[in-house]
């Protein structure tokens, strides 16, 4: 920097990018920088600017200068604006030089989100520093790959399109409005429902309806990341962030360098961790390539559609930060007025990584340094063979045609051992088609790529650096010896991180699927489904049963026929509505003397009901009364035929149906406490009794218990059907077998 103090306007400060550019202008510069921050939740801007010199970032400059001295200088040097980029109208701070790196840099987001930040974010701060006067340099941050689609060497100079921004960035704008005007349409909303019924339907109606929202809020979504992919390739672009950041560009070019200003647009190619500054490896989270990278490394990826002699365009990180900082060195010796300057900050024409030899490192270090899979085995990455994408293609659309087909012969299965563990192998199968499938649509256009980025007016840039610059502020990327960077730089770093994010990922879900101690409390509850869950039993066996010990035996075989002629009634009941179905079923004990079973139970029914109870379920209330806790048996049956679990319970609530003259109707006298209901009666129970619902326990079967599990803080699928199987291996709820002690 001049001797004289620069102000520097930074925006993208939380970014991999910015966070890097701003340890650069605190460790090497005296810089102040201004920086642009939205408040997120309850914090705000300067709070969120303040938690990054906490960062790993910063830990070498800490460690060099001290914690006290780093906190001073970060205090005095940093300033904020408080908003959204894409909302500031002035700036009231002198600037000198900006540099501007926020930015949308997802493949496939939403096409007003990644125009609202890529093409409106640079049009308000552009017109911002206009209607304040200021005239700084302006150092825009883009893409190598603001091109498009296209082949050979891609030249330092204005992208040559006639594309308007303006229509585009519009288009944008109202996009959502109108998927959102076409997902309330009958037809569309029907749609939503139907799913969400197909889906949820045992879970309640509430659950329906909110399954129903958020499967219409997704489609809006899915049909702007579809709008956003499509317009970009319908004009010569791969991806929405490569057409959003072309306009950009050319926002800054006509916005800013067409109104007399000085503008230089850098273009990282593929930005991946610092080869020397601050530390070697350092990165912030997984890059654009890296997602690719660890799949492999986990054996997700058994091939790929690339071109092995493309070249995948990866640069460090502290290249790009160090090209910034020298052309924020420049101050007013920048770009002429009125003309911009362009600096492609890749490695394709001057040192290519052709994508076969990349394939080459990554593959040598997970041999060397292999993974371990879930049970504690090295990963052996297969070999990849670059198959011409048709046949890629085809093999993943008949994997997932082949997945889609067992996953709906999955879900007429009945529950039991086998067929859970074919339920989580479709599950994993889904999971990893899923990856495959998305790694391949948005990474393919980049490792297919038929572009070289030409650099030569960075070196030339480069080539202007005073002598004695210290090598960790140069930029040559000839320099790099790119086995070295991978087998030593990168992909250490990257497997340092996947095992921390391993660690962390299976302590989450280690702490959230095992039963843990039960802690003593009075205002802990234990809650426990009956049918399936503490009883093997369910409404219809509990009713045959019953009617053993009450009917005349002459009449059971006419009482069995009339029961299997209903069952498909009763069976479509069940699958419509829990509720339904037990008001169905209940109006089969029409006429019944209260007496006959009240006898039955008083005696030997009611002594073989208590011995079937399952020795799982007996031992767990029992640990829950020893910690004090109030335990609590619903169900949908009817309060006559709970009756002799009571002394097990602090409550027993069940459903009660309605007497005439000494008889059952077969009408029940409040609606069956099931699903929702259930769910309800739970936070009012908690409310009554002053109960801490998220230490609180729940123990349930049916996919119908998953309203009111997830109120609890540990809720336990017990015996589950397999769509409560599915709910809870995905949401890592313990499952336990209660059949046994």
């Amino acid at each position: 920097m001049p001797n004289q103090p620069v102000n520097v306007l930074l925006t993208g400060v939380t970014g991999f990018l910015g966070q890097a550019v701003l340890e650069r202008l605190l460790s090497s510069t005296d810089a102040t920088i201004t920086t642009v921050i939205r408040p997120k939740g309850s914090q705000t801007g300067r709070a969120r600017l303040d938690r990054l010199l906490r960062k790993p970032v910063f830990a070498s400059w800490r460690r060099a200068v001290g914690d006290a001295e780093a906190q001073r200088i970060f205090a005095e040097r940093t300033a904020v604006i408080e908003g959204d980029l894409s909302t500031l109208e002035r700036i009231d701070v002198p600037v000198d030089v900006v540099v501007h790196s926020a930015s949308t840099v997802s493949f496939d987001a939403p096409i007003d989100e990644a125009f609202a930040n890529n093409v409106g974010g640079p049009q308000a701060l552009y017109g911002a520093l206009s209607a304040s006067g200021l005239d700084p340099h302006v150092i825009h941050v883009s893409t190598c790959y603001v091109g498009g689609i296209a082949k050979g060497l891609r030249p330092e100079a204005s992208v040559d399109h006639d594309v308007d921004w303006r229509a585009e960035l519009q288009a944008a704008r109202v996009a959502r409005a109108e998927a959102e005007a076409a997902s309330r349409t009958p037809e569309m909303l029907q749609t939503f429902i139907d799913q969400a019924t197909a889906g949820h339907g045992k879970e309640g109606p509430k659950t329906v309806a909110r399954a129903s929202e958020q499967a219409r809020v997704d489609w809006i979504t899915a049909r702007m990341v579809e709008l956003g992919r499509t317009r970009a390739r319908s004009l010569g672009w791969t991806d929405v962030y490569t057409f959003s950041k072309a306009m950009g560009e050319r926002v800054a070019e006509q916005e800013w360098a067409g109104k007399g200003h000085r503008l230089s647009i850098v273009r990282p190619s593929i930005i991946e961790s610092a080869l020397r500054h601050p530390v070697p490896g350092w990165i912030d989270g997984f890059k654009v390539a890296d997602p690719l990278i660890m799949a492999y490394a986990k054996g997700h990826l058994p091939e790929f559609p690339g071109l092995p002699d493309s070249v995948l365009d990866v640069i460090p990180v502290d290249y790009v930060v160090n090209v910034v900082l020298a052309l924020a060195r420049l101050g007013h010796q920048g770009p002429e007025a009125s003309d911009a300057g362009y600096y492609q900050v890749c490695s394709g024409a001057s040192n290519p990584l052709p994508f076969h030899r990349m394939y080459g490192e990554v593959r040598t270090f997970f041999l060397q340094h292999p993974l371990q899979d879930d049970k504690g085995h090295p990963i052996v990455v297969p070999t990849w063979r670059f198959p011409a994408n048709n046949a890629a293609e085809r093999s993943l659309r008949f994997k997932e045609r082949l997945s889609a087909l067992g996953s709906r012969i999955g879900a007429a299965l009945p529950s039991s051992p086998l067929t859970q563990r074919w339920t989580s192998t479709l599950n994993r199968m889904e999971r990893g088609l899923g990856s495959l499938r998305n790694y391949v649509d948005l990474y393919q256009s980049y490792t297919r790529t038929e572009m070289l980025f030409d650099d030569q007016q960075t070196r030339a840039l480069g080539a202007k650096l005073p002598a004695g610059t210290p090598e960790d502020e140069t930029f040559d990327i000839r320099d790099i010896d790119w086995t070295h960077y991978w087998q030593d730089v990168h992909l250490p770093a990257m497997t340092s991180l996947a095992k921390v994010h391993a660690r962390a990922s299976s302590a989450r879900k280690a702490s959230r699927s095992k039963a843990r101690p039960l802690e003593s409390g009075t205002d802990v509850l234990a809650v426990f489904d009956l049918e399936g869950t503490v009883l093997p039993s369910s409404l219809l066996t509990q009713y045959l049963s019953i009617m053993r010990f009450i009917r005349p035996l002459g009449q059971f075989p006419s009482e069995l026929v009339d029961l299997i002629g209903k069952t498909n009634v009763y069976l479509k009941a069940e699958r419509r509505d829990r509720g339904e179905f037990v008001r169905a079923f209940s109006r089969r004990y029409a006429g019944t003397r209260v007496t006959d079973i009240e006898r039955a139970v008083d005696g030997a029914w009611g002594e073989a009901l208590m011995r079937s109870l399952r020795p799982g379920a007996l031992a767990r209330i029992e640990q829950h009364r020893a910690a004090g806790h109030r335990t609590v048996l619903v169900t949908g049956s009817l309060d006559l035929l709970a009756a002799p679990l009571a002394p097990l319970f602090e409550d027993v609530i069940a459903s009660s149906m309605d007497v005439e003259d000494g008889r059952l109707t077969g009408y029940l006298a409040t609606p069956p406490m099931v699903d929702e209901a259930r769910a309800q009666w739970l936070k009012d129970y908690a409310d009554k009794h002053g109960i801490d619902l998220t230490r609180s326990h729940g123990y349930g079967d049916s996919v119908a218990d998953v309203s009111w599990l997830r109120l609890v803080g540990r809720p336990v699928a017990v015996n589950p059907d397999l769509p409560l199987y599915r709910v809870a291996s995905r949401q890592y709820w313990p499952i336990e077998d209660w059949k046994r002690s």
